[in-house]
């Protein structure tokens, strides 16, 4: 990479249906996956918990999750995934709620990372998603996500968030 540092970032890939989980990000049409970069010390599998819960408050189990591995997505930037198929009712995505913020580069106002959670089609992830994450969502093997064992129930937190005094940086 002309010795620019590779970024990887860790997420999690929830599928049902032929639909996956997605957040959207505030004050765009581009809904993303719940991912981010690790923390010093944190694996792949702790930053991609993390990330969820950060982004969604989804409370997910690091047993639950099947390793996809480090796959290419952006120049400079690449993802590490894990997947988890999740039952049609384990979780209300209108209860979801982002615990991350950053500084709007135009009001100055805090906002958080991600505004709206929803199941949105795989199939047509070139309408939702970015470029980068429309190919990667078409590279997976979605027979073997669908034949993962299924997750019934996933808890969503639901703790009221106060409002950062500081700025926090988006970086998924």
């Amino acid at each position: 990479m002309n010795g620019v540092p590779r970024v990887v970032s860790c997420g999690v890939v929830l599928v049902n249906s032929g639909r996956v989980f997605a957040c959207r990000a505030t004050g765009t049409v581009r809904w993303d996956l719940p991912k981010g970069v690790m923390d010093a010390g944190e694996t792949p599998r702790e930053a991609a918990l993390r990330e969820a819960w950060e982004e969604s408050g989804l409370m997910l189990h690091a047993s639950a999750l099947h390793e996809l591995g480090e796959l290419a997505y952006l120049p400079g930037k690449r993802l590490h995934l894990f997947a988890l198929h999740a039952a049609a009712d384990a979780f209300d995505p209108a209860r979801c709620v982002c615990r991350t913020f950053y500084e709007h580069r135009y009001t100055r106002r805090l906002v958080p990372e991600a505004d709206a959670f929803a199941w949105k089609a795989v199939a047509e992830r070139d309408q939702w998603g970015g470029k980068g994450l429309a190919r990667v969502l078409g590279g997976l093997g979605w027979g073997a996500l669908k034949a993962l064992p299924v997750t019934l129930r996933i808890d969503v937190d639901t703790t009221p968030i106060p409002m950062p005094v500081s700025r926090l940086e988006g970086q998924g």
